[in-house]
């Protein structure tokens, strides 16, 4: 997308903060990289990642080969020291310095919420249903004002993860009380915008639902309830939990952008680059997880990524970001990171000693609209 045609979909403020923000970019206007959460467990565990056989920081891989953006998930009490506070601001610190921007991703749970389920914080189980905005609302201020202090500030944040059902505590199949889950949403987009004006950098505020069949539904149902101050429509895409082929959801791309004047990013995906399991019990595997023309190969998963980012930029998208390139296998014991169940997707082959594999030469490519 064009500087040009952004401004006609996103408000003032934060388009400068976009313009600024993608000028640092490999291609300016589009944000490519992926979600390194695991890293930090990963490397405590004793992984190590390689890049012509020799250990390299991937972090600083990614940046070399052209990715501007990493996203970090962050647990508000999670069992054990990752997802914490502490580990999200390690991960965000770590991207910085290699150059990167940072997306943060608040899950508003102690453990994953998606599209399948909003758990809430136990700590929040019993305040209420005012109570509980309140503390979404605190919580968010703090994190980001602990960020801001530590020079750390994101530079995009996401309200909510994979946020179909209803936040803080319903399941998917639930309808939505929109008067409910509208406040709730707009309570974490107040909490931003206000640690952003306090830290001098508002970032850009993303709200997140999985699959691209539920765009248009749910986006249309939350700008009824009033939700409209954000800024950015991030789409998680798997083929295996999807209906849409590629081309549908360059459409459903197309025909966000037109009705919601937002910037669209896929924030999630992924791919295999081989069908062997390990003995990991992979999520990608089996035959709904492949796309015709996209052999689970080191060439094919490369293909549906420079593909797949092909479409999202005919379409108006300004990014592409891979879920958990780095979620390698380590020989830790549970609940650390021991044998991992995305082992088949990420970007490092398993088979010879965690090698950087092609599909990072997408993040250096130049994509243009046709």
């Amino acid at each position: 997308m064009s500087i040009r045609s952004l401004k006609t979909c996103i408000p003032s403020a934060a388009l400068a903060l976009l313009i600024s923000t993608a000028a640092s970019a490999a291609q300016p206007g589009l944000y490519l990289g992926a979600d390194m959460s695991a890293v930090n467990q990963v490397q405590n565990c004793g992984g190590v990642y390689r890049d012509h056989g020799k250990p390299v920081d991937p972090f600083e891989l990614i940046a070399r080969k052209g990715g501007n953006l990493v996203r970090v998930r962050i647990w508000v009490h999670p069992d054990g020291k990752y997802s914490t506070l502490e580990d999200a601001m390690k991960t965000a610190r770590r991207a910085k310095q290699a150059g990167m921007k940072v997306l943060l991703d608040f899950h508003y749970a102690d453990t994953w919420a998606d599209g399948d389920k909003q758990p809430v914080p136990k700590a929040w189980e019993k305040l209420g249903y005012q109570g509980q905005i309140d503390a979404l609302y605190a919580y968010t201020r703090n994190v980001l004002g602990k960020f801001a202090a530590a020079g750390l500030m994101p530079d995009m944040v996401q309200v909510g993860n994979e946020i179909n059902p209803e936040m803080l505590g319903a399941f998917v199949g639930k309808p939505i009380d929109w008067r409910r889950d509208s406040r709730i949403i707009n309570a974490g987009i107040r909490a931003v915008k206000d640690a952003g004006r306090a830290a001098g950098k508002t970032p850009l505020i993303m709200l997140h639902v999985a699959q691209p069949e539920n765009i248009i539904p749910w986006f249309t149902a939350a700008t009824k309830a009033g939700v409209t101050s954000y800024d950015l429509i991030g789409i998680s895409y798997y083929k295996k939990w999807s209906t849409e082929t590629v081309p549908q959801l360059g459409a459903t791309i197309a025909e966000a952008e037109r009705r919601f004047h937002k910037g669209v990013i896929v924030v999630e995906t992924a791919y295999p680059y081989t069908e062997d399991d390990y003995g990991h019990a992979s999520l990608l595997l089996g035959p709904d997880t492949l796309i015709p023309g996209y052999p689970a190969t080191p060439e094919g998963q490369l293909k549906y990524l420079t593909d797949l980012t092909q479409t999202v930029v005919d379409n108006g998208g300004i990014g592409v970001v891979w879920w958990e390139p780095a979620w390698i296998t380590t020989r830790c014991r549970p609940p650390d990171v021991t044998g991992s169940p995305w082992e088949n997707a990420t970007w490092f082959d398993y088979r010879n000693g965690n090698e950087a594999l092609p599909a990072f030469d997408f993040l250096g490519r130049k994509y243009r609209p046709r």
